[in-house]
């Protein structure tokens, strides 16, 4: 099973309790090759961003470079993505019990 792990950040002070992720949490939801989202709010900046699951490296990339840095732009905001392959760490992971990996 192939694993992709994306973490994102938008570079504004938004304080969480004011993003209405309600609207955005279903777009996410139909992004090709989507599993899963942690929401993030920075302590001390109130930046948002998440911890993606994807099933591939390449629908991770396809959303950070197309819907995600889309948003952040017609937002004017400046944006933070990182792509991890999930496999390469997957027995290093299951031995800390992490929940991503069954």
């Amino acid at each position: 099973m192939v694993k992709a792990f994306l973490y994102t950040e938008v570079h504004a002070s938004v304080p969480f309790e004011h993003l209405d992720w309600k609207s955005i949490n279903p777009s996410i939801k139909a992004a090709p090759g989507f599993i899963r989202k942690t929401w993030l709010s920075g302590v001390g900046t109130q930046t948002i961003g998440g911890f993606y699951e994807f099933d591939t490296i390449e629908n991770a990339l396809a959303f950070a470079q197309g819907p995600f840095a889309d948003e952040a732009r017609s937002n004017g905001a400046t944006s933070t993505t990182k792509v991890f392959d999930g496999d390469v760490t997957r027995d290093a992971s299951v031995d800390m019990n992490s929940p991503y990996f069954e």
